[in-house]
């Protein structure tokens, strides 16, 4: 494994250290202590030690699906840095790549199609660190973690020991998994089985297909896949960009809602009776007999347009994307709490579906 930390070591940052600066929100009040861990034992010693001293911990990635409150967090807070991949052939034609919690996500994405490996490519330009991809079972264009996800080490902060978990024993589902809203353990690094030959997973998602300028199921060289799916995202503002306020999210708000078959008749007359009959709602098998929609969609029919402003347009919808909520620059947290308990309650009303956020909300709610 190249890169994994060096020499065991943390920085300590004290004196109420902003939390703004940790995430792609850019809003967070301050942490009362906040140790950044760039080595395995450094990681899991400071959570031990933590957890020993009954001291309030949180546990940080990259930030990007974090909304924390702009009192902050009065405790201990454990950045995560540590480094480290590697790729091991196991036959037949795949390969096993493992890489540290602390990697950041893109990068190990473009490491593995630089190596024509194919599985992650439509993963491409979503930002945060590697670790926290399971814990939301991150996915993108058709294609989900859990289709390539081996298993992940975690440290258990009940036993303070490390183990091994199976993909299939982490409950992995639609943007969840039981580590999701849990602080029972913490991932230290993760394990994807790709595939050798330099092609794509075959091509799912037809906007993706559309830009390809190929059928559902083809598949394409990884380089093509990556570089699309990085041009539709940064048309929609999901790429990071400091410059662009568009950017300063915490990517989608709100998950896109599940509703149960004895609901979906219900659900639907009410969508009609509001946009029309001759409008296609978009509806996607989700499995139990369940029906997934468009929370964007529904977002956009029940009046609220990209760019929307919330109280003072501190916060918006971004102008490229309706289920982006952004900081234009000046924004505090409940600011943007604001904007999104607007949107969710005009869905609510207008529709009879509640809209649940996807970003991890610390010391602050909905």
């Amino acid at each position: 494994m190249s890169g994994a930390g060096g020499t065991p070591g943390g920085t300590p940052l004290t004196g109420a250290s902003p939390l703004a600066g940790h995430t792609t929100l850019r809003l967070g009040g301050p942490a009362a202590e906040l140790v950044v861990a760039d080595h395995p034992d450094v990681l899991t010693g400071a959570v031990r030690d933590a957890d020993a001293a009954g001291r309030r911990l949180l546990v940080l990635g990259g930030g990007s699906n974090l909304v924390v409150a702009d009192g902050g967090f009065d405790g201990h807070v454990v950045k995560i840095a540590t480094r480290g991949v590697r790729f091991d052939s196991v036959g037949d034609g795949q390969v096993q790549l493992t890489a540290e919690a602390g990697e950041d996500w893109d990068a190990v994405v473009a490491e593995t199609v630089r190596q024509g490996l194919g599985g992650l490519e439509c993963l491409s330009g979503i930002p945060g660190l590697t670790g926290a991809t399971p814990v939301q079972n991150v996915g993108a264009y058709g294609v989900e973690v859990s289709e390539m996800l081996v298993s992940v080490d975690l440290l258990d902060r009940r036993s303070g020991q490390v183990r091994t978990v199976r993909a299939e024993d982490l409950g992995l589902t639609y943007r969840n998994s039981v580590l999701k809203h849990s602080d029972a353990a913490v991932v230290l690094r993760v394990r994807f089985l790709l595939r050798d030959g330099g092609l794509s997973a075959p091509v799912r998602y037809a906007e993706l297909a559309r830009v390809l300028g190929v059928e559902i199921g083809d598949r394409v060289e990884v380089a093509a896949a990556r570089e699309a799916v990085l041009a539709l995202r940064k048309g929609k503002g999901m790429v990071l960009d400091p410059a662009d306020h568009d950017t300063w999210s915490a990517g989608s708000f709100f998950t896109n809602p599940i509703v149960d078959q004895a609901d979906l008749p219900g659900v639907l007359d009410r969508i009609v009776a509001r946009v029309g009959p001759d409008q296609r709602i978009p509806q996607f098998p989700a499995g139990d007999g369940r029906t997934k929609l468009s929370a964007a969609w529904l977002i956009e029919r029940a009046g609220f347009g990209k760019g929307h402003p919330g109280p003072g347009g501190r916060a918006r919808l971004s102008t490229k994307h309706t289920l982006a909520l952004t900081n234009r620059g000046s924004a505090s947290t409940e600011d943007l709490l604001s904007l999104a308990r607007e949107v969710r309650d005009g869905v609510r009303e207008r529709f009879g579906v509640s809209l649940a956020p996807e970003p991890v909300l610390v010391d602050c709610a909905l």
